[in-house]
């Protein structure tokens, strides 16, 4: 991966493990947040609703990353439709918080794993999701992890990128998502067209939610 890439990871992890670690808990609970980070907490609820509605119901048997899976939210939603889930994240405080809030009857179908979410050590999945993950990066820099998650992947992945309108980019160079003492690393706005002349493939949009502070928009890459 580029220099660039690493250099993102690097500062992603530092902020979501320590700088920030104890705010995604708060944000990722049923924990009252401030306006702000509320409409951030329903957006991304509702982005997981959209990006699970475009994988089967049941995955009695899929293997299944979640890539980037945070507090584990997505990891629970998995395995309760019957998959065998590989949660993967750079934040071992925030695994730390998924393992102790998965549900102990879906606990022996979820693996909690640090590390990048690219690493193909893990072998083939027939799904991959990565909801928010890769929207830090550059275009070209998503759209290699991308590519290396698709020759991973027996389906398809759904994922989500930070649509680029004048508002969206209006919003994180002006920096106001977040209190500057826990500001994460810069959103990077990236159009459809951009993210697909870099990766040399279509993507299907499946949606795209809008809350006042959660803009994100659900695409598809069949393997």
């Amino acid at each position: 991966m580029s220099d660039s890439y690493t250099n993102t990871r690097s500062k992603l992890e530092t902020y979501f493990d320590r700088t920030a670690a104890k705010t995604w808990e708060r944000l990722t609970s049923d924990a009252p947040v401030s306006r702000i980070r509320a409409t951030v907490r329903a957006g991304r609820d509702e982005m997981r609703d959209l990006l699970l509605s475009a994988l089967p119901k049941d995955l009695d048997g899929a293997r299944v990353l979640d890539a980037g899976c945070g507090a584990g939210p997505m990891s629970c939603a998995l395995a309760a439709r019957g998959a065998q889930v590989v949660g993967v994240d750079i934040s071992p405080s925030l695994l730390d918080v998924a393992r102790a809030r998965t549900p102990d009857h879906l606990a022996p179908l979820i693996t909690y794993e640090p590390g990048d979410m690219v690493d193909a050590a893990r072998g083939r999945f027939d799904f991959i999701v990565a909801m928010d993950s890769l929207i830090h990066y550059r275009p070209a820099d998503a759209a290699k992890a991308l590519s290396q998650l698709a020759a991973l992947v027996n389906d398809k992945i759904v994922f989500t990128l930070a649509p680029k309108t004048p508002l969206l980019t209006a919003m994180h160079v002006s920096g106001k998502l977040f209190p500057r003492s826990d500001r994460s690393p810069a959103i990077v706005p990236t159009s459809v067209a951009s993210l697909q002349g870099h990766l040399g493939r279509t993507l299907t949009t499946l949606g795209r939610v809008n809350t006042a502070f959660y803009k994100s928009q659900a695409m598809e890459l069949p393997a």
